[in-house]
This record gives C-alpha cells, sequence and structure tokens, in this order.
C-alpha cells in the first residue's frame, strides 16, 4: 500500500513500477523468497492481450524465453515443451513460451512455430512490447543480462504466479516433471 502511494507520487503507474532488485540468482535452484511475477503486457497467438500474470495464475507455469528465427536451442526447448505439455499427468501444468524478438515475431510466427512441434492447450506462446523485453529477462534470470539474449534455463512459477525455481540450462523432462510435482503440491521434496 505504501509503495503504490509513493510510485503514485512519483507519476508511476502501479503497472509500470520498476522490478525490484534480486539477490543474485543461482541457476539450478528455488528463489527465495518467491518472487511475483511483473504484470507486463503480452500478447498470445489469438491476438489477445493480457499481463504476464495473468497467464501464470491458476496453476504451476513453466515459462521459456526463445524466438522463432532461433536455429540452435530454441527448436530443441520447443519440441520439449510440445511434448511435456502433451502428456497427461495427476498436475496440471501450463507451458509458456515468450519471444524475445518483438521486431520478428508476431502472434501468427509464434503459432507455426508452436505448429512445428505439435500444437497442445496447455502451450501458450507470447510476445511482450519491446519495451519489456530487457525488463523481463532480468526478472526472470535474476539480474542484468545482455540485450537480446536468452539461455536454455526453464522458469518455473507456482499458481499464483510467483517464480519459485530457475533451473540450470537444459533442463530434462523428468527434473521438470519433478518441479510440476513439487510446486503443485504432488510431492513433498
Amino acid at each position: 500500500m505504501r509503495r503504490r502511494r509513493f510510485l503514485a507520487l512519483a507519476g508511476i503507474p502501479a503497472g509500470l513500477a520498476p522490478v525490484p532488485p534480486l539477490r543474485a540468482a543461482v541457476p539450478g535452484s528455488g528463489v527465495t523468497p518467491p518472487q511475483p511475477a511483473p504484470a507486463l503486457p503480452l500478447t498470445d497467438t489469438t491476438l489477445r492481450r493480457s499481463s504476464l500474470t495473468a497467464l501464470l495464475q491458476g496453476q504451476t507455469t513453466l515459462v521459456q524465453l526463445m524466438f522463432t528465427g532461433c536455429g540452435t536451442v530454441c527448436p530443441a526447448q520447443g519440441l520439449l515443451f510440445a511434448t511435456l505439455a502433451g502428456r497427461a499427468r495427476p498436475q496440471p501444468a501450463r507451458w509458456l513460451s515468450i519471444s524475445i524478438d518483438t521486431l520478428g515475431d508476431d502472434p501468427t510466427r509464434l503459432r507455426a512455430w508452436q505448429a512445428r512441434f505439435g500444437l497442445h492447450p496447455s502451450w501458450l506462446a507470447a510476445v511482450p512490447d519491446t519495451a519489456d523485453v530487457d525488463r523481463l529477462s532480468e526478472f526472470l534470470r535474476g539480474g542484468p543480462v545482455k540485450a537480446g539474449t536468452h539461455g536454455t534455463q526453464v522458469f518455473v512459477f507456482d499458481a499464483q504466479a510467483r517464480l519459485v525455481h530457475r533451473t540450470a540450462d537444459n533442463p530434462s523432462a523428468p527434473e521438470l516433471e519433478a518441479l510440476i510435482r513439487r510446486h503443485s503440491g504432488g510431492d513433498s521434496a
């Protein structure tokens, strides 16, 4: 409440407030305390505009950064997300691919990229506004990043849209399934 009042006095709408600085991120570890996702606007493959927070709420969501013109790591991660999104599991999960190429990727290109690997209702793809790409990358990775770069980490959000885990690079399918169980309440570990 107090923070919103100060932001209002500074002329900064609450939704556009800077993301608070995070402690240095340790890939492959939990995020303590869990970090609420910023309410950045995204456009999905159906041309629907919504906030990152709205897309993440309600169930465990795994997020990757990608771009459709990537010919190295993005296709492998796309295939991983499509494969896991198509699996039946006791704990529901959502998969979200977010493009960092806001000038080259649009909803149509994102949908075609997803179709290469297999479309699944639980696998979403979206693109943020150009001004928000670096802010989103820094939030996900837990610190400053070189503009326009991405890695092969997966970022796990709980049902309250809080970042709870950053994987190391190239997580395996069994590792991601274990994270879904852990953060969906299906595993006590």
